[in-house]
């Protein structure tokens, strides 16, 4: 097989799983260096970052050795052939260790794959490994007791934000060509913002969860929760959502459709930075599309509505995880953490299952919050029939590890402060593209989300496009191996 000579690493750790597979498939590049070019860079890369907490480096060049060998003709059905990803610890892959951060299951070894790893594989794609996350997907900080912290590569001193934090990490580093994250309250858009990659939150019921841990029972919670992909460009959003959907989204024009970008002046927190890049956003926007400042309906009580509905069984299906057959009390425990930093728990979980009880809705407001989203419903789907919404992600860039889990999980209920901007999709259910548009004074990425219903996805892939080939979008970040 020919190797092109000016593809050096270093080009190649740039590109995204579209332009990878493309140079594949033409036999301009051989799997087998692909692979291997991606191996070196995540060795190189991970004891600064510790995003992948289990590899399966020799199993992947394995399958990049065979899949040399046995070149297909037709790649139709097999669109990413060789090309190298990553996986959120959380979704099972056979052979590997499903863990969701906790000591006592670190021997717990999948037999089978998640439906979305399946699909992927499917399509051609060889995973290089797993990346952390917080102890059960239930922070938007990623750092658990048997995996510990996750750093960001822009500063290491950072947050990459969770609980698809070691995703966001890898990537922004350039460690895999695309990934596959979940999002309950976040967690696929912050990290993406924090790191500067791109990711995409599907709408309610697009995208099987069977397979990922921790699996949710509850109907309210499960049609916030989403698995979706993140990477370096949306034309790879729209492949992976392509791949591992239910069903292909319908081809749609961008034609009579209007644009509403939450204004700066809303009653919530956002930084000079991030108004900057939304007035940008507006003013480029304009010219083509009608666009409007405004807030969209039921915008206000999402931050509530997700916090009840996270609450909605006290925590007690997560604490029935967390501490397996332990009776320890979580107060004490969350006490002896504090003190002696020498229990299984790591204590922002122990701290949210506390505040998991304290929300814990009663039995008629679940009742009436049932009743509240299927009214609803129905209302945004009309209102959102023809518009796209443009949010911030979070009210700054990345901040220093701690400061954002103090910011949602303050007993000051500051997550209705917070939380807005990240709540409203996941409690409506509607897919979020998030896309790298700016950076703040500290050079750190600052992204915003497209938000719309479910089937309008293509014009939610359109419109990010668009304002991905006109502001920053994905830049990889090369600081740890110049350090």
């Amino acid at each position: 097989m020919s190797h092109i000579k000016s593809i050096d690493s270093s080009d190649l750790l740039n590109l995204d799983a579209t332009a990878i597979a493309q140079l594949i498939q033409t036999k301009q590049i051989s799997v087998e260096t692909v692979v291997t070019t991606y191996i070196n860079h995540i060795q190189a890369i991970n004891p600064s970052l510790n995003a992948v907490i289990e590899d399966r480096f020799n199993e992947a060049l394995t399958e990049a050795k065979e899949k040399d060998k046995n070149f297909p003709e037709n790649f139709s059905d097999q669109p990413l052939y060789g090309v190298p990803i990553s996986v959120k610890e959380s979704f099972d892959v056979k052979g590997m260790t499903t863990t969701g951060g906790l000591i006592h299951r670190k021997d717990i070894v999948s037999h089978t794959d998640a439906t979305v790893i399946k699909k992927l594989k499917d399509a051609g794609a060889i995973i290089l490994g797993k990346t952390n996350t917080p102890a059960l997907c239930f922070c938007q900080e990623t750092v658990n007791k048997l995996y510990g912290r996750t750093n960001n590569p822009w500063d290491l001193n950072l947050t990459p934000g969770g609980s698809s934090g070691g995703e966001g990490s890898l990537l922004a580093a350039g460690g895999a060509a695309v990934g596959i994250g979940s999002d309950i309250g976040g967690s696929i858009r912050i990290p993406s913002h924090f790191n500067g990659v791109v990711g995409f939150k599907p709408g309610k019921f697009k995208v099987s969860s069977d397979g990922h841990f921790p699996s949710i029972k509850h109907s309210l919670q499960q049609r916030m929760e989403a698995m979706g992909p993140m990477g370096k460009s949306v034309r790879d959003m729209r492949l992976l959502y392509q791949l591992i959907a239910h069903e292909k989204p319908s081809t749609q024009s961008l034609d009579h459709t209007s644009i509403h970008i939450l204004p700066n002046n809303n009653p919530y927190p956002l930084s000079e930075s991030t108004q900057r890049i939304l007035d940008s956003v507006e003013n480029f926007l304009s010219g083509q599309f009608p666009t409007e400042r405004t807030l969209p309906p039921l915008f206000e009580e999402s931050a509530q509505l997700w916090q009840e509905i996270m609450s909605i069984d006290g925590g007690k299906s997560i604490k029935q995880l967390a501490f397996n057959n332990d009776r320890s009390h979580i107060i004490f425990t969350f006490i002896k953490e504090k003190l002696t930093e020498r229990t299984n728990i790591h204590p922002y979980l122990s701290w949210a299952l506390i505040g998991a009880k304290l929300f814990k809705p009663s039995r008629s407001r679940v009742q009436a919050i049932e009743n509240l989203v299927t009214t609803n419903d129905e209302q945004l789907d009309d209102y959102l029939n023809d518009r796209l919404l443009i949010f911030p992600v979070y009210h700054t860039a990345a901040q220093p590890h701690g400061e954002v889990y103090k910011e949602i999980f303050s007993i000051r209920k500051t997550f209705k402060k917070y939380m807005p901007y990240i709540a409203y999709a996941n409690v409506w259910g509607l897919p979020a593209l998030t896309l790298p548009i700016g950076t703040d004074e500290n050079n750190l990425p600052i992204s915003i989300q497209i938000i719309s219903i479910n089937g309008n996805e293509d014009k939610i892939f359109q419109l990010g496009e668009l304002l991905e080939r006109n502001f920053r979008g994905y830049v990889r970040c090369d600081q740890i191996e110049h350090s």
